[in-house]
Formats: C-alpha cells, structure tokens, sequence
C-alpha cells in the first residue's frame, strides 16, 4: 500500500491548491485531460507540465516543473514509471509539499526518496477517483 486514507486526505485536502500536473496537454482523450478536469471543479488550481508547455484549461502550461514561477503545492505525475522517479526529485528540488503518482505509476525507490526529504506520496493512485468522497 502505496498511501494510507490519512496521506490521501491530507494532500487532497490540506496541502495546497495548486497542482502541477506532468504529462498534461492539450490532448482530451489523455486521462490527465480528464483527472485534470475533476481537480478543477473541486477547487484546484491545474499547472500543466509538458514539453509543449501549452495552455490547458485555461491555464498557462510549462516544459518542466523548474520552470513554474509560483510555489507549487502538489506534483501529479502522468508519465511512465521509468521517468516517474526523476520527476519526483524535480518535485522535491521546486519545495513542492506531496507528490502523486497516478494509477499504473510506481517506482518504489522514488516513494523511498520523496518520503525520505519529507514529503507526503501517493503512488498508484487517482486523486479524480478519491476527491469526491472527501470534499462532496
């Protein structure tokens, strides 16, 4: 178990409003199109974080987490398990305060690293599913 109930409502709930999320585009049949969505209609601001750094839903989009001008509170994480550790030691290096890995995202050692520098993860799990249940 990669987040107890307590980690899941911390971050959903007390951590921040605003969240970068890594492999969002412009692309609606993405599921990061769609989780970004949900996040949005329960309050939280969406920073899109992809290599063509356009604007999705309506907010101005970014190549990389370094290049965020503002303090980032949550870091959602939509890429590959592979380059998934990498973003979560961006995630760390930018002061952000949790990381999230969506489902099917595991990296076991970046888990053990994002803890280890203090902050709340989530991992293999999806904030659209687990919000409404908090926040409604």
């Amino acid at each position: 178990m990669y987040a107890d109930t307590e980690t899941i409502r911390r971050v959903l709930k007390e951590t921040g409003d605003t969240w970068a999320v890594v492999g969002l585009s412009g692309n609606r049949s993405r599921a990061a199109y769609r989780v970004a969505e949900v996040l949005q209609r329960f309050g939280k601001r969406v920073v899109p974080v992809h290599p063509k750094a356009e604007r999705v839903h309506g907010e101005e989009g970014y190549a990389s987490l370094a290049d965020i001008p503002f303090p980032v509170d949550v870091v959602d994480v939509f890429v590959n398990s592979e380059l998934a550790g990498a973003v979560a030691d961006e995630a760390v290096a930018i002061g952000a305060s949790a990381v999230w890995f969506q489902l099917g995202v595991i990296d076991e050692e970046a888990y053990a690293r994002t803890r280890a520098a203090g902050l709340d993860m989530v991992m293999d799990r999806c904030p659209a599913i687990e919000i409404p249940a908090l926040i409604a």
